[in-house]
């Protein structure tokens, strides 16, 4: 069984509450950053349509909440739009909170980290979000070490973000994508304020567990993306949810599945909850499809 290889962080058994959201430092940025945060995947669309109605109420049910770090990218379909859309209805970005995007994975300029590409994905998404800067820009998702010679090849991605945040646009550079061997590349470098890893650091897999440790003892801020699978530790039965019928972690989730129901208890507070176990994750990102 995937449970009985968990012994480093142990499960808690009950959902903990608490009146105020917990904050963590993210790494040298010196970010508080509240330790549930938003991921703008699903209430974009990536995932399968969500009304723009809808989709407004997961950073307004967020923010409400005291939650205070959304991450998006251009990636996620009408994320960046519907929350330019969202902040204009409230009128801007709330004092205290955190903004981060992405770049290189624009549809239209995917695997782009040249020098006028990083330039031209960054003042797309301040225009479709209706800000000036961001605290966060990740470089997102190279898939090949081509890609990634690119990001840091000189006039590069890296390159062009250091700019950037010298001029006040961009205030803190990170890496997100899946492979490990370019997260290490980016620790190698020294250059980089955080690392998003996604999909290795969960109640299912935990192979970024030594990633994770490396990036925080560097410094870099730890964000765990993916800690309820996409919806396979979500609550349902996986096995119900269609999109998930081929997903490579199915038969572990059922296994979770099982076990939370034999319980009576939350898998979606548990599998949160075990992420945050780990004291070296500065944040975890939920990607709410709304506010509800």
């Amino acid at each position: 069984s995937s449970r009985r290889r968990h012994t480093r962080y142990p499960l808690v058994t009950g959902v903990q509450t608490c009146a105020l959201p917990i904050s963590r430092t993210l790494g040298r940025t010196n970010m508080h950053v509240t330790e549930v945060s938003l991921g703008g995947v699903t209430f974009g669309g990536l995932h399968g349509p969500v009304p723009e109605a809808e989709a407004a109420t997961a950073p307004d049910r967020a923010f409400e909440l005291g939650i205070n770090f959304i991450d998006t990218s251009p990636l996620y379909f009408d994320s960046e739009e519907r929350l330019g859309r969202y902040l204009a209805t409230r009128g801007g970005w709330p004092a205290g909170a955190y903004l981060s995007t992405k770049t290189g994975t624009h549809p239209t300029r995917r695997g782009d980290y040249s020098a006028e590409g990083t330039r031209w994905s960054v003042a797309n998404s301040l225009h479709l979000m209706g800000v000036t800067s961001v605290d966060c820009l990740l470089v997102h998702d190279p898939r090949d070490q081509a890609e990634m010679d690119a990001v840091l090849a000189h006039g590069g991605a890296l390159d062009t973000l250091e700019a950037l945040e010298a001029e006040g646009t961009v205030r803190s550079i990170g890496l997100g994508c899946r492979p490990h061997r370019f997260h290490r590349q980016a620790i190698e470098t020294g250059r980089f304020d955080l690392m998003l890893t996604f999909g290795d650091y969960n109640l299912m897999r935990q192979t970024a567990a030594p990633l994770i440790e490396a990036a925080h003892d560097s410094g870099m801020g730890v964000i765990a993306a993916w800690s309820i699978g996409s919806g396979l530790l979500a609550g349902p039965d996986p096995r119900t949810v269609a999109r998930l019928e081929n997903h490579p972690d199915l038969e572990a989730a059922i296994d979770w599945w099982e076990w939370a129901r034999d319980r009576a208890v939350d898998l979606r507070a548990i599998a949160i909850q075990w992420v945050l176990r780990n004291p070296k994750v500065g944040c975890t990102l939920v990607g709410a499809r709304n506010g509800v």
